[in-house]
């Protein structure tokens, strides 16, 4: 029939995670509608029109989706659920929050953060922490899909899909958003960073993170973080890259004091180049590097960020 992409955005602008599930979309069943659903998000609908490859865009706008609220999104989709044979979603938090409960209401088995897709029904996925590769086959029917778009492409531009209302579901009235606090930072954001930089428990402290703060300004860079930094209390959460935190590949992936545990590996191995900086030299992290620097960070910070400050940056 079709496939049905569940846009990420924040009612303003449409996130690239979105292109790239369009890209898995497409090699599973055409034509590819995407559902933005959102409040005052048109400005989104009208950038998800323009990806190519898309044939429709379903405008849900309406405050009871302004924050993606997991039982209300759920009604939505499934209201529309039955016009398609694959429903996809970035393997976000967000989509992680409402799309199983939409293939649980399907009775149909979710297949999670597809690495690839090998046919319409067989797909490949990360397992034991992204240390193997599982290949899973979908039994036939509906398939309810996340996408790690950390491995696909984002679809291009040119596109010119027509943007078709949709009216809200009715509201479940189980939850209501209440609050959040988000952090603020003038650095990009570390998912879609061209440049991340991670600190590890080698640091020794919070404080010490000014180093990689430095470094990062210079190079307009992201700061990322291994789980046993953030456990450590050195850095937020928000920081952590891994399996339990976020998943990033950008193009220069920078390891500061980061031994290379398989979790933290599952989160950054896609990136297009991995350089590292440990004094350990048996350090797991070495194994993935494409560039690996053995020395004391204390002093090898110091020295790149004088070297960046010589080169004008």
């Amino acid at each position: 029939m079709a496939a049905l992409v569940i846009a990420e955005h924040d009612n303003k602008t449409l996130n690239d995670a979105t292109a790239k599930t369009v890209t898995a979309a497409a090699q599973i069943s055409t034509p590819v509608h995407v559902l933005v659903a959102g409040e005052n998000c048109k400005a989104v609908a009208d950038e998800a029109a323009k990806i190519a490859g898309v044939e429709k865009v379903l405008l849900a706008d309406n405050a009871l989706y302004a924050k993606a609220i997991a039982e209300a999104m759920e009604a939505l989709i499934l209201s529309v659920a039955d016009k398609y044979d694959a429903i996809l979603a970035p393997a976000t938090t967000s989509a992680k929050n409402f799309l199983p409960r939409v293939a649980a209401r399907l009775d149909v088995p979710q297949i999670s953060e597809i690495l690839k897709v090998v046919s319409a029904d067989t797909f490949e996925r990360p397992i034991y922490a992204g240390n193997a590769i599982a290949t899973v086959q979908a039994a036939a029917g509906k398939k309810i899909i996340t996408v790690r778009t950390t491995t696909f492409k984002p679809a291009g531009d040119g596109g010119n899909a027509a943007i078709e209302n949709l009216a809200a579901a009715a509201d479940p009235g189980l939850s209501k958003f209440d609050s959040e606090a988000l952090s603020k930072s003038e650095r990009p954001e570390l998912t879609s960073a061209r440049i991340v930089i991670s600190g590890g428990r080698g640091l020794g402290s919070g404080e010490n993170f000014a180093l990689i703060d430095k470094i990062a300004d210079r190079l307009h860079a992201a700061v990322g973080a291994s789980r046993a930094a953030v456990d450590a209390g050195y850095v937020p959460n928000d920081y952590q890259v891994g399996q339990t935190g976020k998943m990033v590949a950008p193009e220069l992936y920078l390891a500061v004091g980061i031994s290379g545990a398989i979790q933290h590996l599952a989160g950054m191995k896609d990136s297009k180049v991995i350089a590292a900086i440990n004094k350990d030299e048996e350090a797991p992290i070495f194994q993935v590097a494409d560039y690996g620097l053995v020395a004391d960070l204390f002093q090898a910070l110091p020295e790149m960020d004088q070297e960046l400050a010589k080169r004008g940056y």
